[in-house]
């Protein structure tokens, strides 16, 4: 059992917490049973070391399983190690170092796709795990960070997909314009999603949702540069029909994805 939370071993995968450690190894953190479990379901290839308490351990005895099954041996450690590992202030007693799995956008595109999710400039950890989870849950085909987002591999972002970033291929680190040229050859349209575009429902009354659409979505607090707006092929806004001031950006992806998935469905 590892017991020095000062211990060479324990800040080696405390260090990942910070993108220039995760740069360097090619590994990221995962905390918490739930994204525990989905790294050992479907991608348990990825799991290079698995962390737990004896508590946790009892208390969830099919991660215990699905480590076994996947020949992955899990070492138990303290609290204190596991809150010196972690970054969370409260971790709830699984700690693993994965291998990052980016997947080339080349391939993304190759596979021709229905439904993507684009990224530009989206800064907040927060708002990118939970658009990765909501492009997860609509059906979305795959996702895309510009190398102007934030790191996919975040352990905010890893937390906000509550597992998704196992689920879809996701392309990293890539530029807009080259993002836009693929997905014009491979016969999706581009819309982006920006508060001077058309309602939402006249996109939906025209049609436009039915075709095969890659969403663009932009920073939290700028939206979507002219530049960058202008290699849209139409931009569409979510309505408010109460008195909030905003809309948070991922709740607004979510509708722009769940529409597209409606109209594709029907």
């Amino acid at each position: 059992m590892l017991e020095n939370p000062r211990s060479p071993r324990v800040r080696a995968v405390a260090k990942l917490a910070k993108k220039p450690a995760r740069v360097d190894s090619g590994y990221f953190l995962l905390e918490g049973p739930q994204a525990v479990s989905e790294a050992l379901t479907f991608k348990p290839h990825l799991v290079i070391d698995l962390f737990a308490t004896p508590t946790a351990l009892e208390r969830y005895p099919e991660l215990a399983q699905l480590a076994a099954d996947a020949d992955i041996e899990v070492e138990y450690v303290t609290e204190q190690v596991l809150e010196a590992m972690s970054d969370t202030v409260t971790p709830q007693g699984f700690v693993a170092v994965c291998q990052q799995f980016p997947t080339s956008v080349k391939d993304i595109f190759a596979a021709g796709p229905r439904l993507i999710a684009i990224l530009e400039e989206v800064r907040d950890p927060g708002n990118a795990g939970t658009i990765v989870r909501a492009a997860d849950a609509a059906g979305a085909d795959a996702v895309i960070l510009t190398g102007r987002s934030v790191d996919l591999y975040n352990p905010k972002v890893v937390r906000s997909s509550t597992g998704s970033i196992f689920h879809l291929p996701i392309a990293v680190d890539v530029e807009l314009e080259d993002v836009r040229d693929r997905a014009r050859a491979a016969g999706l349209q581009i819309l982006a999603a920006d508060i001077k575009g058309d309602d939402l429902l006249a996109a939906r009354r025209d049609g436009l949702l039915d075709a095969p659409t890659a969403w663009l979505f932009g920073n939290e607090a700028r939206g979507l540069p002219d530049d960058k707006l202008a290699l849209a092929d139409r931009a569409v806004s979510v309505p408010i029909y109460g008195s909030a001031e905003s809309m948070n950006l991922a709740t607004a992806a979510s509708v722009c994805l769940y529409e597209s998935a409606f109209a594709h469905r029907s």
